[in-house]
C-alpha cells in the first residue's frame, strides 16, 4: 500500500509530507496545516503556492487532505489548476528541496461553471494572445468589474496605434463571443510609453 495521498487528483508524496511535517512542528502553534493555492491561476504567471495555515485561517469551501501528520487545505478556486499537481521533497547536497509542479495551473479546463474570470484567462490564453505574440504583444486580465473585463496590454501592444482597433474588433468581440455573461472590456494600459511599440 503506498504512502503517497492522491485527493482532487493532486499528490503530496511521503517525503514532501514528512519535510512539511517538520516546518510545520517548528511553528509552536498546535493545529497548525498547510494550504495549497495558485496565484494567478490560468495565466502565464501563474505559481502554486503553499503557505502556513493557522487553526481559523482556512476557509469554510477549502477542501481537506488529512494526512498522517497534518491537514492540507486545498484552495476551492484552485482545484481545476491543481489537477495531477505532485508536492515532492528531495534531498540534495544542498540540504533538499521541495518542488511543487502543477502542469494545469497556466492552463485551466474550464467549464460551464468555471468563474467568468478563469473564462477570461483561458480565451486570451487560447485565442488572443497567440495572435498578438506574432506583434510581440499581449494582453492579460487585470479585474473583471460589474461584468467588465478590465484588460492590461503589453509588449508591442503597449503604446501601438492600432490598440483601440485590436481591443475593439479582435479582443473584445473575441471575448463577447465566447463568453456571454460579459458585458464589455477596458483598456486600463498607459499608452503613452510607446518603448516597445509594434509600429
Amino acid at each position: 500500500m503506498s504512502t503517497e495521498h492522491l485527493v482532487s487528483s493532486i499528490e503530496i508524496t511521503a517525503s514532501a509530507e514528512q519535510y512539511l511535517a517538520g516546518l510545520l512542528a517548528k511553528q509552536d502553534c498546535d493545529g497548525i496545516s498547510i494550504r495549497i493555492f495558485v496565484s494567478d491561476p490560468g495565466t502565464p504567471k501563474a505559481e502554486t503556492c503553499i503557505s502556513y495555515c493557522r487553526p481559523g485561517d482556512e476557509q469554510e469551501d477549502d477542501e481537506v487532505i488529512e494526512l498522517k501528520s497534518f491537514r492540507t487545505f486545498l484552495e476551492k478556486r484552485s482545484l481545476p489548476f491543481l489537477e495531477d499537481a505532485k508536492v515532492d521533497y528531495a534531498d540534495n547536497r544542498f540540504g533538499g528541496q521541495l518542488t511543487i509542479r502543477a502542469p494545469n495551473s497556466r492552463l485551466p479546463k474550464v467549464n460551464d461553471d468555471s468563474p467568468v474570470e478563469d473564462k477570461i484567462n483561458y480565451v486570451l490564453q487560447t485565442e488572443v494572445n497567440p495572435g498578438l505574440a506574432s506583434h510581440g504583444g499581449n494582453v492579460s486580465l487585470e479585474d473583471v468589474v460589474d461584468g467588465i473585463a478590465v484588460l492590461q496590454f503589453g509588449g508591442g501592444c503597449q503604446g501601438c496605434g492600432m490598440v483601440d482597433f485590436t481591443l475593439k474588433q479582435g479582443v473584445e468581440k473575441t471575448l463577447l463571443e465566447k463568453i456571454p455573461e460579459l458585458k464589455g472590456v477596458r483598456d486600463v494600459t498607459d499608452h503613452s510609453d510607446t518603448s516597445n511599440a509594434y509600429m
